[in-house]
């Protein structure tokens, strides 16, 4: 996967330079081998605003190849992105030659304590370089603070944190999630022609993904008049959680046509609580939910479901050359946003080795 971490990696800051890159993933060449496409920057014309160099903050000069790397997960992998995300971590380290024993990894169990106690424990085990995937947007703070204090830099991926780059960590890379939202809004429009009434199973609260990508659906859904959303409940990024959700939903607002589930695992329930119901998931309702994960692709091909738009979760080669960057004296960026593919009936089955 050499193209999408080449050394001419645009990268991305702000929210105005994604919103006009987005869109072009959708011509992106798949990867071969099923194994799908490495998070890649979005392209732009330019990266805006002052980077953060190795000179400003002072750290040391760390070979990654040699280096001691920590990755902390912050959810067990038992959703298919923490899977696919951790074991991207891993492949890119084995592939840069980095011995297994220098690549220490922990999982905080959804638990933010255990989180801030893992990281401060991978620096205590001599950690020289840090990949963190925060559970919560805050929080973290004394784990940065211990990071900071020996000089380690952190990069941040899949859900930012409201600490400041370049002082508190250095950047972060993730998915522009105000625009996942907005292109599932576009999705559901499409779906549903304009007309119906979409019942919303929210993310986890206390992470900007969950705000961003509600934020995203509803401002682009008020451009559809015959849209409105009858209701919104949590159900906390998990398959049983949102199937559970979703039952509760239909006794209480049976004429509910369409679900926008802010990732796969919760639309994945939502569907088998749909068909419990007796109703025919993606024609009585439609159903569109962000992602990309293997199984919810898999239901779009089978006409159970309407559209995923992607969430990649394959950050090692852009975490990793970002680290790599930063020894070389590179300045990065305080965010790096990452293209995104979708999947619709019309592309499903042909991209159904890409998703995870």
């Amino acid at each position: 996967m050499s193209l999408p971490i080449r050394r001419t990696l645009l990268l991305v800051t702000g929210l105005a330079l994604a919103l006009t890159a987005c869109t072009s993933r959708e011509t992106q060449q798949s990867a071969p081998s099923g194994a799908g496409p490495a998070a890649s920057a979005a392209p732009s014309q330019a990266a805006a605003g002052p980077g953060c160099a190795r000179e400003k903050t002072g750290y040391p000069q760390v070979d990654v190849k040699n280096a001691v790397v920590g990755f902390s997960q912050s959810e067990k992998e038992a959703n298919p992105f923490r899977i696919a995300e951790t074991q991207s971590i891993k492949d890119e380290a084995a592939k840069l030659g980095i011995p297994a024993d220098k690549l220490l990894v922990t999982n905080a169990q959804s638990d933010l304590n255990k989180q801030v106690s893992d990281i401060k424990s991978l620096l205590d085990r001599g950690a020289q370089l840090l990949i963190v995937a925060p559970l919560n947007s805050d929080g973290l703070q004394p784990a940065l603070d211990a990071a900071k204090a020996k000089k380690v830099p952190v990069v941040t991926i899949d859900r930012k944190v409201t600490s400041q780059p370049c002082s508190d960590y250095l950047t972060f890379i993730g998915s522009n999630f105000v625009e996942q939202g907005k292109r599932a809004a576009q999705e559901m429009v499409k779906a549903t022609g304009g007309t119906g009434k979409v019942a919303i199973l929210l993310g986890a609260s206390g992470n900007n993904v969950t705000t961003d990508r509600t934020k995203g659906f509803k401002d682009e859904i008020a451009a559809a008049a015959g849209i409105q959303i009858v209701a919104e409940q949590t159900g906390e990024f998990d398959r049983s959680k949102g199937q559970a959700v979703m039952e509760q939903l239909i006794q209480s607002n049976p004429e509910i046509t369409a679900v926008y589930a802010e990732n796969d695992e919760m639309g994945i329930g939502a569907v088998t609580a749909l068909k419990a119901a007796g109703k025919t998931p993606g024609k009585d309702v439609k159903v569109v939910s962000i992602d990309g994960t293997r199984n919810a692709v898999q239901l779009i091909a089978d006409g159970s479901y309407n559209a995923v738009i992607e969430s990649n979760p394959r950050f090692g080669p852009l975490a990793f050359s970002t680290l790599a960057d930063f020894a070389a004296g590179k300045e990065i960026p305080a965010t790096v946003v990452i293209s995104d593919d979708q999947y619709d009936s019309a592309n499903a089955a042909q991209k159904l080795g890409n998703a995870y």
